[in-house]
């Protein structure tokens, strides 16, 4: 049994327990308000009844966030999301509750989290500015995604008795919409593209709905552009790998899982490679039809590369990338992001980034398909659809407004004893009579006093 003793302005539980080895020991938790400690006595007689108590342990959040990533993390996570987890716990999760022991995370402590994230303000990383002054609330519910599987998991270790975290209240997220260029914008970007590497990177970010990854790691054996598959409208991309910077103890501490190349670093004591490897998601994988005129830009520029081979003959690096730099090297986002920037600085368009081309796709085939979702997440690879109506509803929602002119059409057409509301625009007659009062003012003066002999003899 557990007992509470107040202590000038604290509340204590105090009970006993026998240790791993069988040791009896008394244990001591102190708690602000009368409340909390009645409700951990009342927690731990329970257990101890069910024989469900858990003995407490001195592992910090750090530690067990350690073995975490050690046990769940090497067989659940791809690289992408090792890293960025691991950044996300060195940055924002261990200098600020790293060394609290994992049984007092409670699901008040984690409120208190959230509300000092929000007030904490962001990390450059690779000396780059972040987007936002403050942690955004995107990073905070990635943040609160992490916790809540390493939790799950410690109450699957019996390191805690339940998972504080489905409890919390984490701030809620809303799609903003994006900004991005409309189809006129995009050829007026296409017609003044003289960069080829960016000309074909962007027709592929807007015919296929690819990533700038996606298309950076695309090989010749992926695309089928031959005269019969043109032809036959059956010209094709396979999307199979992306082309990333991984760091070299990424690499290793996940034993290569999910690489498919590495590419040798032009410069010695780098701790980073350019490699070639799975997309983070089974769904990125897709095959995507390619307009006709879209495979007949990728032969010709298949054409150029193929004479760039010859010029530099056996110091062409032979990597078989649809895109790369003249000496066949791969060619890294920042290359093509660059050349974007220039362009629309020159043409004066929109301020966009590269990305937004994708979602440019996603609008125009949502458009052109009339709301089909499917297909839309076919060609995009999102994992879930809910990312398309979410992001895309206002697309949805215009084209949906076709639907009630349809029923209005075919099925309410011969409802005649509806009455129109005094509401409703006035009929083409009546807009002709006032058209005709406002271009007549002697009309008018006349109208208006046969309007006030006609109240007289009323009265």
């Amino acid at each position: 049994m557990a007992t509470i003793i107040k202590r000038k302005k604290k509340y204590s539980v105090v009970y006993y327990y026998d240790d791993e080895k069988g040791v009896k020991r008394q244990k001591w938790e102190t708690y602000n308000t009368y409340a909390e400690a009645n409700k951990r006595k009342i927690e731990v007689e329970s257990d101890q009844i069910h024989g469900t108590f858990i003995p407490p342990k001195d592992t910090v959040v750090s530690d067990f966030l350690y073995d975490f990533i050690k046990i769940y993390g090497t067989t659940h996570w791809a690289l992408s999301t090792y890293e960025s987890n691991c950044s996300l716990i060195a940055n924002y999760i261990n200098p600020i509750i790293g060394n609290l022991p994992i049984q007092q995370i409670t699901p008040k402590v984690v409120d208190e989290y959230y509300q000092t994230l929000k007030k904490t303000k962001s990390i450059v990383k690779n000396n780059r500015k972040p987007r936002s002054e403050y942690v955004t609330t995107g990073v905070i519910n990635s943040i609160h995604k992490l916790l809540r599987c390493a939790f799950e998991q410690a109450v699957k270790w019996e390191l805690i008795t339940r998972n504080p975290f489905p409890l919390a209240n984490r701030p809620r997220q809303t799609y903003q919409k994006r900004d991005m260029w409309n189809a006129e914008m995009i050829r007026t970007a296409l017609d003044n593209c003289k960069e080829p590497k960016l000309y074909i990177a962007m027709n592929l970010a807007f015919a296929c709905s690819m990533r700038l990854g996606e298309i950076l790691g695309l090989q010749w054996t992926k695309v089928h552009i031959s005269d019969a598959d043109i032809a036959e409208d059956n010209a094709y991309v396979m999307i199979e790998q992306e082309l990333s910077r991984v760091s070299k103890d990424a690499r290793q501490f996940l034993d290569e899982k999910d690489i498919i190349e590495v590419f040798p670093s032009m410069m010695n004591g780098t701790s980073t490679n350019l490699v070639l490897k799975k997309p983070k998601t089974d769904s990125s994988i897709r095959k995507v039809w390619l307009p006709k005129t879209v495979a007949y830009i990728i032969r010709k520029w298949k054409e150029q590369q193929d004479e760039m081979k010859s010029f530099f003959g056996n110091e062409y690096y032979n990597y078989n990338l649809v895109i790369s730099l003249p000496n066949g090297r791969p060619c890294e986002n920042r290359v093509i992001e660059k050349e974007f920037l220039h362009l629309k600085e020159k043409l004066n368009l929109p301020n966009v980034v590269f990305h937004s081309l994708r979602h440019s796709s996603t609008t125009y085939k949502l458009k052109l398909n009339k709301g089909d979702l499917k297909a839309t997440q076919g060609d995009t690879g999102h994992a879930q659809i809910d990312m398309i109506t979410d992001v895309y509803a206002h697309i949805l929602d215009e084209d949906r407004k076709i639907n009630a002119q349809k029923f209005e059409k075919a099925f309410y057409c011969d409802l005649r004893d509806v009455k129109p509301s005094e509401y409703e625009k006035p009929a083409p007659e009546l807009n002709n009579i006032v058209e005709v009062l406002q271009n007549s003012p002697e009309l008018t003066s006349m109208l208006s006093n046969l309007i006030a002999q006609a109240a007289s003899n009323t009265k």
